[in-house]
């Protein structure tokens, strides 16, 4: 995430970050909850697209959620995912379903290999073994990446070319940015001029009710496509004529479980029904101050 949303984030709300408080009891609510595929691709009309490598610092950087390994569904208590980083000089680093992970790999072309891992020492019971995962990650020499609406595939092969592990990532960067809210439970708000700015990257929604400053912290459910959720939310103690908006704005927030493009410009919040509960459009910030 480039500095400058960090940047406009403090000078439009003149706010501080989620508290570490909230952000420890994320970690705890992740920790519980483990990973529980059941769809890793799921069933849709849109086929599966092969996408060709034409950058890959740009295509293949960032973090990837192993979600099957030797055609099997990956099960741990902590996430296993890989962050690949072309620019700290092909730094591998993430977590092999129990402990972090740091290493090195090495891309050209559509050939990859990893090298170099060294571990933490935590004990876990895990349905998928680490030491499976650490095996086939040093089997791997060739990848492929695949597209499917708004979630990318990255199959991880050995040198005779058979899928050994399939890592997903889904693209929320349509959520990043400064949004008004336009719409709350179907009633037009715009005139309220509440505001809030979402990282899906950093996993922050930083807020202004028109009557107090909003923070929180943000769940991305690597089983679920669009899926997000805001939790820990907190808000300023100062009353106004506007505080039933603002508590109706975290109720809602709250009851968010996915997200769904409207247009270029507006995004809709939905519920675990489906039901659109929050309209979204999107402003520049620097324009409005």
């Amino acid at each position: 995430m480039k500095k400058y949303i960090v940047i406009t984030l403090l000078l439009a709300f003149m706010m501080a970050p989620a508290t570490m408080d909230a952000r420890k009891k994320k970690d705890k609510k992740l920790e519980k909850r483990g990973v529980n595929v059941e769809n890793v691709i799921a069933d849709v009309d849109q086929p599966m697209r092969e996408v060709e490598i034409t950058n890959p610092a740009r295509q293949l950087y960032g973090e990837w959620d192993i979600v099957m390994m030797r055609k099997k569904q990956v099960y741990t208590i902590e996430r296993a995912y890989l962050y690949l980083d072309f620019a700290g000089g092909n730094k591998v680093y993430g977590c092999n379903g129990c402990n972090t992970i740091n290493g090195q790999f090495a891309q050209s072309g559509n050939d990859i290999k990893f090298s170099d891992f060294v571990s933490t020492g935590e004990s876990c019971r895990n349905v998928t073994s680490e030491k499976t995962i650490m095996h086939t990650l040093a089997e791997v020499r060739h990848f492929t990446l695949e597209a499917q609406y708004n979630a990318q595939y990255l199959n991880l092969m050995n040198a005779k070319g058979t899928v050994l592990m399939v890592l997903k990532r889904h693209n929320l960067d349509a959520m990043n940015g400064a949004w008004l809210v336009k719409e709350l439970e179907s009633e037009n708000v715009s005139q309220h001029n509440m505001r809030m700015v979402i990282d899906a990257e950093m996993q922050t929604i930083h807020g202004d009710t028109g009557c107090n400053i909003i923070n929180g912290v943000i769940t991305l459910d690597p089983t679920k496509d669009m899926a997000i959720q805001f939790e820990d939310l907190q808000s300023g103690e100062h009353d106004c004529e506007a505080i039933d908006y603002e508590t109706a704005l975290l109720l809602a927030l709250e009851r968010t479980e996915s997200c769904k493009r409207i247009n270029q410009n507006e995004m809709a919040l939905l519920d675990n029904k489906g039901a659109i509960v929050i309209v979204l459009q999107r402003i520049n910030l620097r324009q409005q101050n």
